[in-house]
């Protein structure tokens, strides 16, 4: 049996992967008169007199919604929100196995970018947080920013700043292990969309000394005149030396590869023709823009991949739980730049530096101690700057 076959038949088994266990026992007339009525009237009176009470008398100060329009689904694309419930429901699962954190999956049945978030708003005060996923871009832009203007609860699209984040702390690593300087080293990114334009900001808010961004019709640069707003306003900033051409000409003399496009879109002349110690993330899944194997032959001399069969996964679970444990602990407003860069730290530095190596520069996903480490790290940031 394939893993899609297994999947299948446990998901059939599991008929959903999330459940409400409630946290008050109702055993005897005194549990049902405190939980419920006549005693419940009293933190709903208390609620009302201090909105900030809730956070006291209600799990919202542990509880994120999970939330999407289906558009941008793993990379299944726009299947709608119905076919991306089990991608919810699993992301709910890891909330809570891996930060302690209560999730909740709404799909909104809309495409609309003002319609998704007048819904967000208006249920808002059920939850301490809001965790967007699987929207597409550039609407996904939109719908971020309208939600952190109107709502005063973090605001967190996975799919851009988890990615990031994540990406953020294998290249620290990745940089480290190859004696370079981030501020020397030329990154190139393949793929333009909402992964790419949040992890080609993160980078470049990292130190890092060039970024090179790549789409479909080639290498963005200030001289082209583009549609997608995301696109002008990373040309602006990227390219130093203006170049023009494909992926292939962006690779020559880069350190490092970031992918989240289609998959084997780089040839081993491409891994050749990089800097010395080339450093490959190929992340597209499942299968990635060149395999791992085939990056070592290659001359790769670290290569990362969003697959859990090879060495240093770069996944989001590192990021999200922590994130959001952290930010839901002291009551942070907002997920702010200096936050996610403390999480990409702290997931570094759990590679001790002894142990670093091509084969080993980020925590396993699988490792619960992540959590803790990069809640701590945005709780401090916020409690320092706030």
């Amino acid at each position: 049996m394939d893993i899609k076959e297994k999947s299948l038949e446990m998901h059939e088994k599991w008929h959903g992967k999330i459940e409400v266990i409630s946290r008050a026992p109702i055993k005897t007339r005194e549990d049902l008169s405190t939980a419920y009525t006549p005693g419940v009237a009293q933190p709903c009176l208390e609620i009302q007199k201090d909105p900030d009470l809730a956070y006291k008398y209600t799990r919202k100060g542990n509880l994120v919604a999970v939330i999407t329009d289906g558009t941008a689904v793993l990379g299944l694309g726009d299947i709608g929100g119905l076919a991306g419930m089990p991608v919810m429901e699993g992301k709910c699962c890891l909330f809570k196995e891996f930060g302690g954190v209560d999730a909740f999956p709404l799909c909104v049945k809309s495409k609309d970018a003002d319609e998704i978030v007048r819904t967000i708003e208006l249920i808002s005060d059920s939850f301490g947080g809001i965790n967007l996923e699987d929207i597409s871009a550039p609407r996904c832009f939109e719908i971020e920013r309208k939600l952190k203007e109107k709502l005063d609860i973090p605001v967190f699209h996975d799919d851009q700043h988890g990615t990031a984040i994540v990406v953020g702390a294998a290249l620290i690593n990745a940089a480290k292990c190859a004696g370079k300087e981030l501020k020397n080293i030329t990154v190139v990114i393949n793929g333009a969309g909402s992964a790419g334009i949040a992890i080609g900001k993160f980078l470049l808010n990292l130190g890092i000394g060039n970024l090179i961004m790549v789409d479909l019709c080639g290498i963005i640069n200030r001289d082209d005149n583009y549609e997608n707003p995301a696109h002008a306003e990373i040309a602006k900033v990227t390219n130093k030396n203006n170049i023009k051409g494909t992926l292939a000409d962006a690779l020559k003399g880069a350190d490092a590869f970031v992918g989240v496009s289609k998959p084997n879109l780089v040839t081993p002349e491409m891994v050749k023709s990089m800097a010395d110690k080339p450093i490959l993330f190929p992340m597209a899944n499942p299968n990635p823009e060149i395999t791992y194997d085939l990056a070592k032959e290659s001359g790769a001399y670290i290569v990362g991949t969003g697959r859990s069969d090879y060495p240093n996964q770069i996944n989001n679970v590192l990021v999200f739980p922590g994130i959001f444990k952290g930010a839901l602990s002291v009551r942070a407003k907002a997920i702010t730049e200096d936050m996610k860069l403390a999480a990409a730290k702290a997931i570094a530095a759990l590679v001790p530096e002894e142990k670093l190596s091509p084969e080993y520069i980020i925590p396993s996903a699988l490792d619960k101690s992540v959590a803790d480490a990069v809640a701590k790290a945005v709780a401090d940031c916020w409690t320092k700057n706030n």
